[in-house]
């Protein structure tokens, strides 16, 4: 299992809610997220452009990372959105870039932010057909990507299926392959039934399983339950280390621990997450 701290959850709160930025910063996500694309009508976008400004130069929670969703790239609004973004005083940490169906989508983005926003990363939004079959070429599109998304309300109305995880089962499995072959995260697209705690729970447990890094969220009282899925509890992380110590006595030679054969993979699982979450439960 892999885990990680860099986006186990994201929350997105649309550019024209300005009342929500602060909130949004502190809710607990890993990713803070003012959003361009959906949420904002068409009527609004060159307002939306301006606020969003203020929501980088707002305080965050340690070690949230702060991101803005554009645009499609395949029309023009996604290119102002990108002009918008070189101008701001305060650069995103992240930029998701929706509808992404070609490495060359992530290409304009780097390029139109090389010289404004050096340090800024990218995630790119799988949720088309194309997007789907084309992960691999995505995945591989420069050193500046970290991630990809899924998103699963536009595909599966893209493939007339449903919204069930039986149905979406192999969109979701090809984009964590092409993530994880590229040493990218994997991130989940959301539960859209906001009250249904138990749903979301084993929905974000199987994607932990499928190998997703994490979930994101509509609602912040989403939150707790997508972060606390995505985290190693006290067990995984005291059985990690007997895997380490195992790994380290036998030379990285298959050994046993509690009951179950161990080799490399699991030598090299356990010590990522040992690095990450703590050597041990004092420190």
């Amino acid at each position: 299992m892999r885990f990680t701290r860099y986006c186990r959850s994201l929350l997105s709160t649309p550019a024209t809610a300005v009342e929500r930025y602060s909130k949004s910063h502190q809710a607990g996500a890993d990713i803070a997220m003012v959003d361009l694309e959906d949420s904002v009508p068409p009527a609004r976008k060159e307002e939306a452009r301006r606020l969003a400004e203020e929501f980088f130069a707002l305080p965050s929670a340690k070690l949230v990372r702060s991101a803005v969703r554009i645009n499609s790239l395949a029309g023009p609004e996604g290119l102002r959105d990108l002009l918008a973004l070189t101008r701001y005083r305060v650069k995103p940490d992240l930029v998701l870039i929706p509808m992404a169906e070609s490495a060359r989508d992530v290409e304009i983005a780097a390029g139109a932010l090389a010289a404004d926003c050096p340090d800024t990363e990218f995630l790119a939004v799988l949720e088309t057909p194309a997007g789907i079959e084309r992960a691999h070429e995505l995945a591989a599109a420069g050193r500046r990507l970290r991630g990809l998304v899924f998103g699963s309300a536009d595909y599966a109305f893209a493939v007339g299926a449903g919204l069930s995880w039986e149905a979406l089962a192999y969109a979701r499995s090809r984009l964590v392959c092409a993530a994880r072959s590229a040493g990218l995260e994997a991130m989940d697209s959301p539960l859209f039934e906001v009250a249904d705690l138990e749903g979301l729970r084993r929905e974000a447990a199987q994607a932990r399983e499928l190998g997703f890094s994490g979930k994101i969220a509509i609602h912040p009282s989403q939150l707790p339950l997508i972060n606390q899925a995505f985290t190693p509890g006290p067990e995984l992380l005291a059985r990690a280390r007997r895997v380490v110590a195992a790994g380290r006595e036998s030379g990285c030679s298959v050994t046993v621990v509690d009951g179950v054969m161990v080799g490399m993979p699991f030598f090299e699982a356990s010590r990522r997450l040992v690095d990450e979450y703590g050597p041990t439960p004092e420190q």
